[in-house]
């Protein structure tokens, strides 16, 4: 670890990707693309969508073997039914969604000019419940990670289209979300970027660190830590809590800008959640 935090420093001061402070998003995204496809020449661009299992053959064997069966068949199943099972006033999620809910997840989280805020697919479906009633669900895992889930499934192959446009609301989220990614923090002073920018590939105790990109495409997922499936903000408090830092509330302004950013960073990946990971 000591070895590790020190390859961080030196890497954030002297790296070769520095965020840019004032560009376009758009020219930060081929920043971004080009930096992982110098960083892992061997790989794919669409591989990315993997994970870890995208740069290392090893573990990817293995993975791919727990897909042929994999651990979160009953949360899709469970999904699907709650998905398609109606309300007290006879409506379903369907009536919420546009085609019926299926296939869109990809254009998730997304500007709403009307309110001014990014709407991400969880919150949606807690609005789609209020809207008919209902109680909201908790954010992080069980029926919102499988509802979630099953609306990712009927996206596969589909590929992250996130906008930001050209709206001052929108560009503020934006770079706070850019913030959150960069941002030092907890007790061991790191970054989202520490981990899966710069040190992307290098290994941290016995597991290599993931690429950023493609980071969002297969979530919810089913994490064998976990025993069970959670959604990208359970992984956000997660990811926290290992830098020694306080998680921030699931849903919350800086995990909602965060997921923003962060997923405009896979712009133009396919969508291959449900994922299974370690």
């Amino acid at each position: 670890m000591k070895r590790l935090l020190t390859t961080i420093l030196v890497i954030g001061l002297f790296g070769a990707f520095t965020a840019p402070a004032m560009a376009a998003p758009e020219d930060e995204l081929k920043k971004f693309r080009s930096y992982f496809e110098k960083r892992f020449p061997k790989t794919p661009f669409n591989d990315f969508i993997n994970g870890v299992y995208s740069i290392d053959p090893a573990s990817r064997a293995q993975w791919e073997e727990i897909e042929e069966f994999p651990p979160y068949e009953l949360n899709l199943d469970k999904g699907k039914k709650l998905f398609n099972t109606p309300f007290a006033n006879g409506k379903t999620y369907a009536s919420c969604f546009e085609n019926g809910g299926e296939g869109i997840a990809n254009r998730y989280p997304f500007f709403d000019k009307d309110s001014g805020k990014v709407v991400t697919l969880e919150a949606a479906i807690n609005t789609c419940r209020s809207a008919n009633g209902e109680k909201p669900l908790k954010y992080k895992k069980g029926a919102m990670a499988d509802i979630s889930a099953y609306m990712h499934y009927t996206t596969r192959g589909k590929l992250t289209n996130v906008e930001v446009p050209n709206d001052p609301r929108a560009m503020a989220i934006y770079k706070e979300g850019k913030s959150q990614f960069y941002a030092k923090r907890g007790q061991m002073n790191m970054s989202c970027a520490d981990c899966h920018v710069y040190n992307a590939g290098n290994k941290i105790r016995a597991d290599l660190l993931s690429p950023a990109l493609g980071h969002t495409t297969h979530f919810p997922v089913y994490r064998s830590k976990w025993g069970g499936m959670g959604t990208l903000h359970r992984r956000y408090g997660g990811c926290n809590k290992q830098v020694r830092a306080k998680p921030l509330k699931a849903q919350g302004p800086e995990y909602t800008a965060l997921e923003y950013f962060h997923t405009y960073m896979s712009n133009g990946l396919e969508i291959n959640g449900p994922g299974a990971r370690k």
